[in-house]
């Protein structure tokens, strides 16, 4: 099994983060990570939303996440346990990951007001 590598916080630049975050599914996994004051799984994310995730996709994702250094990694047995950078990059990059969270907050929550506003479409027969 290959060891899962973490750049150092040197290497961490804000076009990855930028990069990184710039997928919705990501976002949506970051935020949940950066939210929890816990390690949690892959399998934590199976649904994102009202979305179901493939565990494979999911393993793409958390690469993706864990190469920008969003998140750090450690195996458990057959288990990936994931826990946010926050605070480290909060020192390298003060407010980014901040003005990134409150961002994607908005525009979830104005995803959800516009859900809530669409009219029902009817089924035809």
């Amino acid at each position: 099994m290959r060891p899962l590598t973490h750049p150092s916080i040197e290497h961490i630049s804000v076009e990855g983060i930028l990069h990184a975050l710039s997928d919705p599914v990501r976002a949506a996994i970051y935020v949940r990570l950066a939210n929890s004051n816990c390690a949690a799984g892959c399998s934590d994310f199976l649904s994102i939303g009202d979305r179901d995730i493939p565990k494979s996709t999911l393993s793409v994702h958390f690469k993706a996440l864990r190469e920008a250094g969003l998140v750090r990694s450690e195996r458990h047995g057959v288990e990936v346990r994931n826990t946010s950078r926050h605070e480290e990059i909060e020192q390298r990059f003060p407010g980014l990951l901040k003005a990134i969270l409150q961002a994607h907050e908005i525009q979830t929550a104005g995803r959800s007001a516009k859900k809530a506003k669409a009219p029902a479409r009817s089924k035809r027969s």
